[in-house]
């Protein structure tokens, strides 16, 4: 199940992630276990017996099989009323259940922001609102099933006392002759046993109808539990049976190294009216670096987590190493590539666990993740620390500032000793003396490697070999930093909002 997560593209994680992907599936799997583990045997074992019942009374005496087949027809009739009007309720609590967790789960997450804007009113009635429909679905499934048993219980009593009635009647039916002599003595023997054998056949029919009644209160133990597990499994299905879009190739290496390039590339997200890149050309080489610049929204993350196949593109192609990312395995690709992500993921482990992350197809060594670290910056903060590079990392990286998870994934990238490394706007949270260190020691450290930087400052691009402005998906202007104040309006706006005149010379 989690392979297949993996394995989509970052369009289908997004489409899923809405319905907190991860947490809802574990729900869904306990219910299916649940279900399994409760319901499989009692499944198994209720149809048995009740037909194993049946047949043992059918046959013996009419009078008798048509009281219990009435109290049987009865039960179908209460069980058929009451699920018609209780399963689907029962398939709406799973999904109202989810509505409770989401709003539960976004209080918590976003805790400070609801006390910023002083919205805690206003949660707690979305809570309540949510929590209210799933008390009323829940109150009306239970009164059902509060129901269900007492009618069930009348209905084997009834049952009971209708056999032992028409048995007396039967038992009573049979009469004994009052004549004497050995034929008379014969015919109330005769008559005694046939009050015997029916006394038995009232016995054996109260028995098994016993066993009847017994295999439908199993099944409506199944019944309670299994139409919840039918949403869960049902949900399960369409991560199971949802396309994946991102398919592994089969090549290990590539034609050329350090290159990255873009043949008239366009995207457009699943379900979007229009494409979101649009005819993007370009190449850069080994050891270059490439910058991307643009207004929020116009497309600047997309097109670097194409280089990272994090989705496909719509047309065109996208190259690394003069191969199409299409044909290279997984393992390849990303041990071509260090990633830097828009918002800096840390784990719940050691500094130096978190530097040395992943597999890259070689072993990060000590003095790989000191390297990394003294690149990124992040000696200074370290060395201040009690533990070092041993120093615990919190969940979510809780105990570090942005800034400081920020030089951090960036260490964990540069230790990778990649090709290309990508920077998804990873420089947002440093100072303007850090950034500025940081970009000196990679073009020094690291001459060899091509980097891709997504960015907002001018400063932090300014001296790239390509730049790229991209404008509602489109690729505006290429060129270096002269070049584009000369030619590119949009570029020349975004520098002059930034720097002054003096500052751009």
């Amino acid at each position: 199940m989690f392979q297949k997560v993996a394995d989509f593209g970052a369009a289908e994680i997004k489409k899923f992630s809405t319905a907190s992907l991860i947490t809802r599936t574990t729900n869904d799997i306990t219910q299916i276990q649940m279900v399994i583990a409760m319901g499989l045997q009692a499944l198994i074992m209720a149809p048995i017996m009740a037909v194993w019942a049946v047949v043992k009374i059918v046959g013996r005496n009419w009078q008798l099989s048509v009281v219990t087949a009435a109290a049987v027809v009865l039960l179908v009739l209460v069980i058929g009323i009451l699920m018609m009007a209780v399963l689907p309720k029962f398939r709406i609590v799973q999904k109202q259940v989810d509505d409770v967790n989401r709003i539960t789960r976004e209080n918590l997450t976003g805790l400070r922001v609801v006390r910023a804007f002083n919205a805690e009113q206003y949660q707690e009635d979305k809570f309540e609102e949510a929590n209210s429909k799933l008390m009323k679905t829940q109150m009306f499934t239970m009164r059902g099933m509060a129901f269900l048993f007492p009618a069930m219980t009348l209905i084997q009593s009834g049952l009971t006392l209708a056999i032992y009635w028409v048995g007396a009647w039967l038992i009573n039916d049979i009469e004994i002759p009052a004549g004497g002599g050995l034929a008379g003595m014969a015919q109330t023997a005769a008559a005694m046993s046939a009050r015997a054998n029916m006394l038995g056949d009232v016995v054996t029919f109260t028995s098994y109808a016993m066993y009847v009644v017994m295999s439908f209160l199993l099944l409506m133990a199944i019944f309670m539990i299994v139409p919840r597990a039918q949403v869960s499994a049902k949900r399960i299905n369409e991560v199971l049976d949802a396309p994946i879009a991102v398919k592994e190739g089969r090549e290990t290496e590539g034609q050329e190294t350090g290159t990255v390039e873009f043949r008239d590339v366009s995207f457009r997200y699943p379900d979007a009216s229009e494409d979101c890149l649009k005819h993007i050309s370009f190449r850069v080489e080994k050891g270059q670096t490439i910058a991307f610049i643009g207004a929020t929204g116009s497309g600047k993350s997309t097109l670097v987590g194409l280089t990272a196949r994090l989705f496909d593109a719509t047309r065109g192609e996208v190259l690394v190493d003069g191969r199409n990312v299409k044909d290279y395995s997984f393992q390849a690709l990303y041990g071509k590539l260090g990633y830097v992500t828009q918002k800096a993921v840390l784990f719940s482990d050691t500094i130096e666990q978190n530097v040395a992350f992943g597999d890259p197809g070689h072993e990060i060594t000590a003095e790989d993740v000191n390297e990394a670290l003294d690149i990124a910056q992040g000696k200074e903060f370290i060395e201040k620390m009690e533990g070092g590079v041993q120093s615990a990392i919190s969940q979510g990286g809780s105990n570090v500032s942005g800034g400081q998870k920020q030089r951090l994934a960036i260490a964990r990238a540069i230790a990778r000793k990649p090709e290309i490394l990508i920077f998804d706007d990873s420089f947002s949270a440093l100072d303007y003396k850090t950034d500025r260190e940081l970009r000196r020691r990679i073009g020094t450290d690291l001459k060899g490697t091509t980097c891709m930087i997504v960015a907002q400052r001018i400063g932090t691009i300014r001296h790239a070999d390509q730049i790229v402005v991209l404008d509602d998906g489109e690729a505006v202007g290429i060129g270096t930093h002269e070049e584009l104040m000369k030619t590119c309006s949009v570029y020349r706006e975004i520098a002059l909002s930034q720097l002054s005149q003096s500052e751009l010379a």
